[in-house]
């Protein structure tokens, strides 16, 4: 009996037409992939990331324009992001912006493999539990970081909040690094009980104190360990709509 392939949804941004046909046969081995859409430039991957949605964005730096950086700064949600440059000064930026990999053009096929070879495993586990959420306020999660490990509730956790190529875990007076995006963060976590702040911070909803109107449209969350997080003008509007009566 034949399975099922998922398919994991992907959007090309890349200004050179060549660079994108190359991409295209590089993909080739990886049926998984699927292209839905291009785009030559920043104001139109913005348009087809938010229509699509998708998984998955192979996100070119150097562009006419706005480059990679803009648009990753942009999007409160950013898809899982592989950077593609011909230019190497730009790899420790690129995993500041929450990369997963980051790719030196020409892309041969060897290095194409071996971004694939870890990113297939976490993207088919992600699609497959896409329109559920495994964890719910009293699920037990277990943190590690470096010698030291912690086990507690989910509903324990105040804040995730990016920290270059890391994410900060905030619960009781703790502060642990974990090497895991806060995309791949979120996509896990039950929407009635945590909220995307901003394009660094995640925050539990029951462990807000105080919320104050803020500068153009923003709102000022002061959490119960006292810090403060910003909500971008966007998400500002969904928070209301989401707790308003």
């Amino acid at each position: 009996m034949k399975k099922n392939v998922i398919k994991i949804s992907a959007i090309i941004v890349e200004d050179s037409r060549l660079a994108r046909i190359e991409l295209q046969e590089l993909l080739k081995s990886h049926p998984q992939i699927e292209i839905i859409a291009e785009a030559e430039n920043v104001d139109k991957a913005t348009q087809l990331i938010k229509q699509h949605n998708p998984t998955l964005i192979f996100l070119d730096i150097n562009m006419p324009g706005k480059n990679g950086f803009d648009l990753s700064e942009s999007l409160d949600q950013l898809p899982i992001v592989v950077f593609t440059t011909a230019y190497d000064e730009y790899a420790i930026k690129a995993f500041e912006h929450n990369a997963f990999d980051y790719l030196l053009k020409p892309i041969s096929q060897s290095r194409f493999s071996k971004t694939m070879d870890k990113l297939l495993p976490h993207l088919m586990v992600k699609q497959s539990d896409s329109n559920e959420k495994s964890l719910t306020e009293k699920s037990q999660v277990f943190i590690k970081e470096g010698e030291q490990c912690w086990m507690m509730s989910l509903g324990q956790i105040t804040l995730f909040e990016i920290m270059g190529n890391y994410t900060t875990v905030y619960f009781d007076n703790k502060q642990p690094l974990i090497y895991k995006s806060l995309n791949q963060i979120e996509k896990s976590l039950p929407d009635k009980l945590f909220f995307r702040a901003n394009r660094q911070q995640i925050i539990n909803i029951k462990h807000i104190n105080n919320v104050e109107v803020w500068f153009k449209g923003t709102l000022k969350i002061t959490l119960k360990n006292n810090i403060q997080v910003e909500i971008s003008r966007r998400q500002s509007i969904k928070f209301r709509q989401m707790l308003e009566l």
